[in-house]
């Protein structure tokens, strides 16, 4: 602990002891960006972060009176915030198991019924697309067979005689046009 630590961190922890909320947010202040940065380098996501966060400084605030005022604070509270996290790592990997057995027993459940429909519902909307396909100019039909065939788009413009941006819009229009047919033949 550096003389400007000491300085600022008895009196404060004492005043947050005898009561002193306030003390309590100082502290908070002081060494928050270390705590949260280093959560942040374990997680991937910023509302973890700042969930397990408040938690490290809420179990920091009931066990202060643990605290040894010639240890160093930030290793402290980094041990407080590895707990944290050894917690949130193993309820997260009991919450992602069961939430895999419950994928698995619905599928188990579900998966034959499915697949009927399924198969129904493919051979109804293939036959659909193929429709609107046909209802295409012979251009935008031209683009759309080539985009099923997986062709490069710089071959299917020269091809059509035209340049790659313009084949990429009349692409785009052919699609919204394909879903608006695919949408009224719902209907």
């Amino acid at each position: 602990m550096t003389a400007s630590e000491d300085f600022f961190l008895k009196p404060t922890i004492t005043a947050v002891l005898a009561g002193d909320t306030e003390a309590y947010r100082r502290i908070v202040r002081q060494y928050e960006l270390a705590i949260r940065g280093f959560l942040a380098g374990q997680l991937h996501h910023q509302d973890d972060v700042e969930d397990l966060a408040q938690e490290v400084f809420i179990a920091a605030y009931k066990n202060l009176a643990t605290f040894r005022l010639n240890e160093d604070f930030v290793a402290w509270l980094r041990g407080i915030a590895r707990n944290k996290l050894k917690t949130y790592f193993r309820s997260r990997m009991r919450r992602d198991n069961a939430m895999d057995r419950f994928r698995q027993e619905i599928v188990s459940v579900l998966d034959p019924e499915l697949e009927k429909l399924a198969v129904n519902l493919k051979d109804e909307k293939i036959e659909r697309l193929l429709s609107c396909i046909s209802k295409l100019p012979e251009r935008m039909r031209r683009i759309v067979r080539g985009g099923l065939e997986r062709r490069k788009g710089a071959e299917l413009a020269t091809e059509l005689g035209m340049n790659v941006g313009a084949l990429y819009t009349m692409n785009h229009r052919a699609n919204k046009l394909l879903r608006e047919c695919m949408e009224q033949t719902n209907e």
